[in-house]
């Protein structure tokens, strides 16, 4: 969407501040030995709590209220029975509406014991999201997030997932512009003030696609390697942009 009033300013700051504080309790209460359907219904509850629902659980009949993907698993992995271990890397993305408006964040995280080459992982992913975030302003190509994640990723040593994209949000779960991970010279449009778009870069120590799984949801690295993602969503402004997914 592209926002037109304050009102829509305070919706999605109120959305998205709900979203952050969702995903921050969900992080600060997973446990070894908890079900990740647990850890989803205190998700849920939170949400429920704050007046807010699950976008993809209401408009995608999603059997869940985040989506909860463990190692390979890494993204749209559904809460099920799958119980949390030691060393598991787990990502949490949230996305929920509250008076019409949408916002969307994502967080990839270790449980301990923690491996250097996955913390890092994890942190040079969010690195490379603030750097995309801070880039951009009204009038700055659409391409110079592909750029910026490519770059970053290559110089990092790691991946690329071609096949996720950030996009556009607000009104619905999924908008215009997909945004490519990657670099495209051909792809000439600007960004725009007023437009809401996520910041989500994947990237892994191997692999440069994911797979679909026989649950229609799961999205799963077809080899060994991890996979690291972060998320915000963002107003485009003429400054810096405002990042929503925050509390």
């Amino acid at each position: 969407m592209t926002v037109g009033s304050q009102k829509d300013i305070d919706g999605l700051m109120e959305i998205g501040k709900i979203v952050a504080l969702v995903i921050k309790e969900m992080k600060h209460q997973a446990q070894v030995g908890m079900t990740t359907r647990e850890l989803d219904e205190i998700g849920g509850r939170l949400l429920k709590s704050l007046g807010a629902t699950s976008a993809p659980k209401k408009t995608l009949n999603f059997p869940g209220y985040a989506c909860i993907s463990l190692n390979r698993d890494i993204a749209h992995g559904i809460p099920n029975e799958q119980i949390i271990q030691p060393g598991d890397l787990i990502n949490i993305d949230v996305c929920a509406e509250k008076n019409g408006y949408i916002a969307d964040s994502g967080h990839s995280f270790q449980m301990a014991p923690h491996s250097v080459p996955i913390v890092r992982l994890c942190q040079y992913t969010y690195a490379t999201m603030m750097k995309v975030i801070y880039s951009l302003s009204h009038g700055v190509k659409l391409n110079e997030v592909g750029r910026i994640i490519q770059a970053e990723a290559e110089r990092g040593g790691y991946k690329v997932i071609n096949n996720l994209c950030s996009h556009g949000v607000g009104r619905a779960i999924h908008e215009q512009p997909e945004i490519l991970p990657f670099y495209n010279k051909h792809d000439k449009r600007v960004l725009r003030e007023g437009m809401v778009i996520t910041i989500e870069p994947f990237m892994t120590t191997g692999a440069e696609t994911v797979v679909e799984q026989p649950d229609g949801w799961t999205l799963r690295l077809p080899d060994n390697s991890f996979a690291a993602q972060h998320e915000h969503t963002i107003i485009i402004t003429r400054n810096q942009p405002i990042i929503l997914t925050v509390a």
